[in-house]
């Protein structure tokens, strides 16, 4: 597939050369900085070296200080407390993180995760049924709610006091619950609006601490739960997530509980972990037990106090994400082969597919798959229910969700931000919401946004990355969202002669400048085996790729990531 080439605005002269100079670094690494919006020495040192201590006083967030007396007085009163969240990432390790802390200084505590196929996202009737016939009078909502106006007034109707911790975008109105924890409402001031639902789950916690005298300390055993959230919910990995971010890894890294060490060791895992891992290794099996069976296995998971009982519910996801890779697969290939076998459908500028024996828990992950293929905003839909429901997945820049709001008359609900969402519908309505979908984005879509980009920070030489350059470009880790693993372009380099093909279709090159034989480097390029013929023999090429250490067998190397060539 063809992929532009983008190369970001470049940082001021001045303050790179200045950065350079104050911070002893090559100018290539502080015109990264620059363009992070880094510009002096105190917010280099506030980057590179994250500190607790600049986590945002929590009673700063709109409803704080309700929220936070609620469970005083539901502490006092003996009430008990139900910890309700979503299936997913998210949801799931917001629960085990407020649940584990609420458990430590109090018994009548028991959680809540809705089932993906009977109840579907967020809170439902079923749960409050649940929390009425139970004697549930206070309900804590995390990564869910923000739009669930109705369900809230019949948990009002039943004496149920909610609080909403949530992170998605409210709608014109904000549920009646007791407290709405949101950074995204419009009258919340609190300074940072990206955390995860687990994020402000997290600040809740800190909150009751702060107010209660129990010190933070006893808060960091749940960072590992964090660092999964905001990793898996692909939130911006800057600011207060940034921070989180880093103390979580080097948690899991050092001393992960029990849950998440049992899923390690049966990965057969020895390294350290990144975001990256998180997402690819740890993500994907938590995520499993919604998608399969139930979300509760992972919490189960999370809380577990030992490794013995962490190992029975983690072989439980290992069985679920595997069943869940099977599913992937066998859907991905029914889905592509339903579009290349039409030639409308290869030609629009959406894809919109329904069919009613898909896996509700996989459509959301095919949609993706879908757009490595066909680069463009895709909906997939199954049936449950009686109703069509499913994922939206969107390319760079486009706002897919504005787009299917625009179809709201034709939807039963639909919720989501910019680059993804879940809907709803009547399965009468799918051909007119499909045609409809296609006509407001071919409208508003600009051609651009159907060619994938690689955004690239800075054209460089193979004899830039030296030791120390690349111990500083260690520390702009933890990557992600907002914060990149930097991709550089490098002209008219060559292999030395040891280009390989590997596993199904990416290549193993051993890459030097055409001027410098001496100095090499290993790099991967996966999916890119087309280039095979004209490498080998012996052609210049382009190429763009971020730099990363190679983990294998014990032994540690530098490695090219190559994102593209141009031959």
């Amino acid at each position: 597939m063809q992929k532009r080439w983008e190369l970001k605005e470049q940082g001021n002269t001045a303050i790179v050369e200045r950065l350079s100079a104050e911070l002893s670094i090559d100018k290539i690494l502080s015109n990264l900085l620059a363009q992070r919006s880094i510009t002096s020495f105190d917010e280099a040192k506030y980057f590179f070296r994250p500190s607790l201590e600049n986590l945002y006083n929590p009673f700063l967030m709109k409803d704080m200080d309700k929220a936070v007396t609620r469970i005083q007085q539901a502490i006092q009163k003996n009430e008990n407390i139900l910890v309700y969240g979503d299936y997913d990432v998210d949801g799931t390790t917001a629960v085990a993180l407020v649940y584990s802390f609420l458990t430590s200084i109090y018994t009548n505590i028991s959680y809540y995760i809705p089932d993906r196929y009977t109840e579907g996202y967020g809170i439902s009737f079923q749960g409050i049924d649940f929390a009425s016939d139970n004697d549930f009078s206070l309900v804590i909502a995390l990564d869910c709610g923000i739009k669930a106006n109705e369900k809230i007034n019949y948990a009002n109707e039943k004496g149920i006091d909610f609080i909403i911790c949530d992170h998605h975008l409210p709608g014109d109105e904000l549920p009646e619950a007791l407290a709405v924890l949101d950074p995204k409402r419009s009258d919340c001031d609190y300074p940072f609006k990206e955390l995860s639902g687990c994020g402000v789950g997290f600040k809740l916690v800190q909150a009751f601490a702060q107010k209660n005298n129990i010190p933070f300390q006893n808060l960091l055993q749940y960072l590992d739960l964090l660092v999964c959230s905001i990793a898996s919910d692909i939130v911006p990995i800057v600011d207060e997530n940034r921070i989180l971010a880093f103390y979580g890894l080097e948690k899991i890294n050092k001393n992960p509980r029990a849950g998440i060490k049992a899923i390690l060791e049966l990965s057969a895992l020895k390294k350290n972990m990144t975001i990256s891992d998180v997402v690819f290794i740890l993500g994907p099996r938590i995520n499993a037990a919604g998608r399969i069976a139930s979300g509760k296995n992972a919490v189960e998971l999370l809380i577990s106090d030992t490794i013995e009982n962490a190992k029975t519910s983690g072989q439980l996801l290992n069985k679920n994400n595997l069943e869940r890779k099977t599913l992937d697969t066998e859907i991905t290939q029914h889905a592509l082969s339903i579009i290349e076998s039409d030639e409308i459908l290869i030609n629009k500028k959406t894809t919109v597919l329904f069919h009613p024996e898909w896996h509700k828990g996989v459509v959301g992950i095919v949609a993706s798959r879908l757009i490595e293929k066909y680069y463009r905003p895709t909906i997939l839909l199954t049936q449950s229910n009686g109703k069509a429901t499913g994922s939206a997945r969107s390319v760079k820049d486009y706002d897919v969700y504005s787009a299917i709001e625009k179809c709201s008359d034709l939807l039963e609900q639909f919720g989501g931000h910019k680059a993804a969402a879940g809907l709803t519908m009547k399965v009468e309505n799918i051909e007119l919401f499909t045609e409809r979908f296609e006509k407001i984005v071919s409208e508003t879509i600009e051609d651009y946004m159907l060619i994938p980009s690689i955004e690239i920070d800075a054209e460089i030489n193979l004899s830039d990355i030296t030791p120390k350059f690349f111990r500083v470009l260690k520390q702009f880790a933890p990557f992600g969202p907002g914060n990149m693993s930097p991709v550089f372009i490098t002209r008219k380099i060559k292999d030395k002669g040891y280009a390989k093909m590997v596993g199904a279709n990416h290549l193993k090159l051993e890459i030097v400048s055409p001027n410098d034989y001496k100095q090499s480097f290993s790099a991967i390029a996966f999916h890119q085996a087309e280039h095979f013929e004209k490498i080998k023999s012996g052609n210049a090429f382009d190429i763009c790729y971020s730099i990363e250490e190679n983990q294998w067998n014990g032994e540690v190397s530098l490695q090219l990531n190559i994102k593209d060539i141009r031959c």
